[in-house]
């Protein structure tokens, strides 16, 4: 004889293991979230800082000086040579001998049309060594960068018993630094 009860109890039976084995298997599942790791690794990073120097200068400016004066005496000037170099470097500057005709480190040239003016710069206020570049008797200032301008005096004198004719004289003195 056939009982309802039974067939409901048969299919309970039934439905039991896969109830079960469903939940296993989302168990199974979530596990497997659960147990992610984290994996690392490394970025480099890397740069490359090079020296780096600029230069400026002011007027190395002797006003004005009559005929009288000059021949008198010298006639004395200071002006600036301002450099800005990477903080630590070291660097060396270097004047040449202008652009007057025929002058030399000792003895610079400012002309006026085809008159001249002879003078130098030095690097210090005593007058005695002539900035140049280091060649013959010259010598050069040497400094190290602060990463800040650096301002460095340059000391002219116009030599005294000329006797030169009224006039505007101007040279222009190269500067280089190098580092």
């Amino acid at each position: 004889m056939f009982h309802p009860e039974l067939k409901t109890l048969q299919s309970t039976r039934k439905a039991k293991p896969l109830v079960l084995l469903a939940i296993a298997a989302a168990a199974l599942c979530m596990s497997q979230t659960s147990m992610a790791t984290d994996v690392t690794g490394i970025v480099s990073v890397s740069a490359s800082v090079t020296p780096d120097c600029a230069v400026g200068t002011s007027t190395l400016a002797f006003g004005s000086a009559s005929s009288a004066t000059i021949q008198a005496g010298n006639v004395d000037a200071t002006g600036t040579v301002s450099v800005n170099c990477t903080a630590g470097v070291g660097y060396t500057i270097k004047l040449d001998v202008g652009a007057g005709a025929g002058a030399t480190f000792a003895s610079r040239k400012m002309t006026s049309g085809a008159n001249l003016l002879n003078y130098s710069i030095y690097d210090s206020a005593g007058r005695t060594s002539v900035w140049g570049d280091g060649t013959g008797a010259t010598v050069t200032v040497a400094s190290t960068g602060t990463g800040a301008a650096q301002s460095i005096s340059a000391y002219g004198r116009i030599f005294g018993a000329q006797t030169p004719p009224p006039g505007t004289y101007t040279d222009t003195v190269n500067v280089t630094v190098s580092y």
